[in-house]
């Protein structure tokens, strides 16, 4: 009966304890699973951000599969321009960012790190230049400066990885619930060319683009114009020397155009549509700081009927 007894106990002790385990596989999400997730939100590929966290592509895929079986659905769906969010995926990313930020504060116990975290300003490429120039360091102490394309800053506030964004609207800002505008302003776009740049005679216009461009895109093809893009880059200053290569030609705001490169007046060029600089924050935010800097962002860039000071 002892021995029957003992053998009893064998077999219900590893049955409870597996039974535990599995309970525990549902009940804790690994923090390296959160820290792969929220690296893909931001990088946009699963290989940059294997990149960034030391990992193989195939063990981040393992790691993003682990988490959808978790939560019951797809978090990233591949696009022409990389990688996204799915709507379940937004939702698992604002999760995941403020998991990451509790770890965070709390390693701050440790001494790890010290000081408040900072706060996480997101701006066009197109406006860095200005941005910089117009900026002291001093006000820039407590402010990590991510600058990127507007749709990408866009995702970042929707995701949470982003607080404020000085950014150009554009189809997500129109569409997104989940950002709030608190500044706005109109300015006017134009063509620039190179000084010698000739179209020659039944070419389609050559032009010089961006991932997602959707100004002159857009404005072409509804005036029904034939175009070729023969060069494409996110790097602003990238365009601006091809054009002054005499590649071909881009857009830009209009108060923004370089000494070598002139507006393109030409006849057979559309008319642009005016462009709305926007001062935005994420939903849910809630810091001081974070307000000291729009309303510092407002007085230099949304001041005198939203003119921005021209370059010395």
């Amino acid at each position: 009966m002892v021995a029957r007894g003992r053998l009893a106990r064998r077999s219900v002790t590893p049955a409870t304890g597996a039974s535990m385990q599995r309970r525990n596989q549902f009940l804790n999400v690994p923090i390296e699973i959160i820290r792969t997730v929220v690296a893909i939100a931001e990088t946009g590929s699963l290989s940059k951000a294997g990149e960034r966290l030391g990992l193989s592509q195939p063990a981040i895929s393992s790691q993003v599969k682990r988490l959808q079986s978790l939560v019951g659905g797809a978090l990233f769906v591949k696009t022409a321009g990389g990688t996204t969010t799915t709507e379940l995926g937004k939702v698992a990313v604002q999760q995941a960012r403020r998991i990451l930020e509790a770890n965070d504060q709390l390693l701050r116990l440790g001494g790890n790190n010290e000081g408040p975290l900072a706060v996480r300003l997101g701006i066009s490429t197109l406006l860095a230049d200005e941005f910089i120039r117009l900026q002291s360091a001093v006000a820039l102490a407590d402010v990590f400066v991510h600058a990127d394309l507007s749709p990408a800053i866009v995702r970042g506030l929707v995701d949470g990885y982003i607080d404020v964004a000085f950014i150009y609207s554009n189809p997500l800002t129109d569409n997104e619930q989940d950002i709030t505008i608190v500044n706005e302003a109109e300015e006017p776009s134009v063509w620039v060319r190179s000084r010698d740049f000739v179209l020659r005679p039944g070419a389609p216009l050559p032009i010089l683009a961006w991932p997602g461009d959707d100004w002159m895109i857009r404005t072409l093809t509804k005036h029904n114009m034939s175009y070729k893009i023969v060069f494409r880059s996110p790097n602003h200053q990238l365009r601006l020397e091809a054009a002054r290569a005499g590649i071909g030609l881009t857009i830009i705001p209009e108060r923004m155009v370089p000494s070598f490169l002139i507006p393109a007046r030409e006849y057979y060029l559309p008319q642009l549509p005016m462009l709305r600089r926007l001062l935005c924050v994420r939903s849910g935010l809630d810091d001081d700081r974070a307000t000291a800097l729009v309303h510092q962002l407002a007085q230099v860039f949304f001041t005198d009927a939203g003119k921005i000071p021209a370059a010395t």
